[in-house]
């Protein structure tokens, strides 16, 4: 594998630093390539605005449109196509951070924001039927992804009858609105729970099912999202009325069989 390793936490002494760490680790004894955007190292700017497409300040700032026109003509700022650079490098991407009020970090949100841009990871259209490629299609087809989360919960309130909510679910947003729509595959993603909490003893359980999930990370299976353009959708992108059973509502209704929860 040649892995992007995107890494947001602020302490590399924190659980989620060891991790890392571990986990590039387990990459090297098993021969594959890495590169790491360890974001908070960086001090990467999560903030777009319109330095980031060399748009001259006087005119409205259209950021798909700006965006398109800096990637084409090669005007995005270096911070950004150095990014770029390393994911059109990768064939897969791991992504980690801790789960913060239901979400990713901002300057995790915030790379995604200024990264993924149009023309980049979104914005072609087949053009045998002028539909857009997404959801399964695109720019970044071909690729594999995988989440790493650590959660102050504990796994069981993160799994389909949990307080908070099944992780698959709270995950959505990226594993199917952002990577999916690109065109990456996303295996299930990797919780691990109680992190502020944990003992060296559950560092070392974390630890071994972080080296065991990459080993097999090429081969797994990924979540069964569906396809945009294979006949589950209609024109206006709706699911058709006998996939959309009684009890599938929401992110549920947009795999072909229920992934396995993702509590532990």
């Amino acid at each position: 594998m040649k892995v992007l390793w995107l890494f947001a936490h602020p302490d590399q002494r924190s659980l989620s630093g060891a991790l890392k760490t571990e986990g590039l680790r387990t990459l090297d004894a098993h021969g594959h390539e890495h590169r790491v955007s360890d974001l908070y190292a960086m001090k990467w700017n999560p903030v777009v605005d319109a330095d980031d497409y060399a748009h001259d300040p006087a005119d409205r700032l259209l950021i798909g449109d700006a965006s398109e026109r800096a990637y084409a003509t090669g005007q995005l700022s270096p911070d950004i196509r150095s990014e770029q650079q390393k994911l059109a490098w990768a064939d897969t991407l791991v992504i980690q951070f801790p789960l913060w009020w239901y979400g990713m970090p901002a300057i995790l949100k915030g790379w995604f924001d200024r990264v993924f841009v149009k023309g980049f990871a979104f914005g072609i259209t087949d053009p045998a039927t002028g539909r857009p490629q997404r959801y399964g299609d695109g720019k970044l087809a071909g690729k594999r992804a995988m989440v790493i989360v650590t959660a102050g919960a504990r796994a069981a309130t993160l799994g389909p009858r949990g307080v908070n909510g099944d992780l698959n679910d709270l995950l959505f947003p990226l594993q199917h609105g952002t990577l999916w729509y690109t065109g990456i595959s996303v295996v299930p993603p990797l919780l691990i729970p109680a992190a502020d909490r944990a003992t060296p003893t559950d560092y070392e359980t974390a630890a071994t099912r972080l080296r065991d999930r990459l080993h097999t990370l090429p081969t797994t299976t990924p979540l069964p999202f569906r396809h945009q353009n294979t006949g589950d959708y209609d024109d206006d992108l709706l699911l058709h009325p006998h996939l959309a059973a009684p009890h599938h509502h929401g992110p549920s209704a947009h795999y072909t069989t229920p992934p396995a929860p993702a509590h532990g």
